[in-house]
């Protein structure tokens, strides 16, 4: 058995734009219909939502036979809760609210086995196929796409210190949290807020390091892949799921 590709990480760093879907329902079917629907990729997000660290491995199971790929993000920046993710599979995460280039190192050395990090090392975990995957160890590395999201106005004033640090290989914006930062609570489109993100793309363009982003605004999402945006989330299940309904509610009832 042979360890899999992170397609994720070779069609980012090969320079393609990649669109992408959050999903927060801790429901394996969800994510397995989901994950047919045609995106690039799909972040399995356990910060904003139930979804535990046990319900994640059937959601990465229920993923798994599609081209979509799963991008997990755990709750914290956390080095146990890290490697609990890894072990189930995952190979690319996006970390919550990095303030600093020191939890960038932190971050990196989370995701790599000594000598070069400190990640617990264990033989029979779904990532090494249960065993089956001999030299999972020596090799899981360059498979491991780390993600370090930046959402502070004081992150983002240490944005290249962050992004350059060795090991991290894409930079996350977060809007909702960055407009609160701004002091636009609740106003991810403000314009204020929109023009900072558009200046960090430019930042993190100039150092070459991949920038991404969730907007549900499809004209704003576009606008930032104009810029140089590599990496677009453009829906949420639950946003998907209510608008929906909501709709089709109003439909009848007029």
């Amino acid at each position: 058995m042979d360890l899999a590709p992170n397609r994720f990480k070779r069609r980012l760093l090969a320079g393609e734009t990649l669109y992408g879907l959050w999903s927060t329902i801790p429901d394996a079917m969800t994510v397995e219909a989901l994950a047919g629907a045609g995106f690039d990729w799909m972040v399995l997000d356990t910060e904003h939502s139930s979804v535990e660290v046990s319900q994640l491995l059937p959601l990465l199971q229920a993923a798994a036979p599609y081209p979509t790929d799963c991008v997990v993000r755990p709750v914290v920046n956390d080095t146990a809760l890290i490697k609990r993710h890894l072990d189930q599979g995952a190979q690319t995460l996006i970390l919550p609210q990095i303030q600093s280039a020191d939890e960038a190192k932190a971050a990196v050395a989370a995701v790599r086995y000594p000598p070069r990090g400190v990640r617990g090392v264990a033989g029979t975990m779904r990532a090494a196929g249960y065993g089956r995957i001999r030299d999972y160890a020596k090799r899981a590395d360059d498979e491991i796409c780390l993600i370090l999201q930046v959402e502070t106005a004081a992150a983002m004033d240490r944005l290249e210190e962050i992004a350059g640090v060795d090991g991290v290989d894409a930079i996350f914006i977060g809007p909702s949290d960055l407009a609160a930062s701004m002091g636009h609570l609740g106003d991810p489109g403000h314009k204020e807020v929109r023009a900072a993100i558009l200046t960090a793309i430019d930042r993190l363009n100039a150092i070459g390091k991949p920038a991404g982003l969730l907007s549900l605004d499809p004209d704003f999402a576009r606008t930032a892949v104009t810029r140089g945006a590599r990496f677009v989330a453009t829906g949420l299940d639950m946003a998907l799921l209510v608008n929906a309904a909501d709709d089709l509610a109003r439909a009848f009832r007029a």
